[in-house]
């Protein structure tokens, strides 16, 4: 029996004073947990550096990335796991995509 795919999208803000090497090293991390799982990347938008609503660990800015990604059900309680452990991650939310 096929594993059913659904459609996720993951949101994360990290620590803004990375250089770029080091934001594309998360980024592949994150990707990497996705594909991991049997998830496969649809698309990576990455928002660049903003201004966050309330400071977070003394931070006033965050560099936003959103990923849209399919995966089985398993993939998304792992991708929290690995965010919720990774230091340079300062928030993190995983929504299911209502088809």
């Amino acid at each position: 029996m096929a594993t059913v795919l659904k459609t996720y999208e993951v949101t994360f803000i990290i620590n803004p004073d990375f250089d770029e090497e080091k934001t594309q090293a998360v980024l592949k991390d994150i990707k990497d947990t996705i594909e991991g799982k049997g998830g496969r990347v649809l698309d990576v938008d990455v928002w660049g550096k903003r201004r966050l609503a309330y400071e977070i660990d003394g931070y006033k800015t965050g560099f936003f990335i959103v990923i849209t990604f399919e995966g089985p059900s398993d993939t998304p309680p792992e991708l929290e796991r690995v965010l919720r452990i990774n230091d340079e991650i300062l928030r993190h939310m995983v929504i299911r995509d209502e088809d």
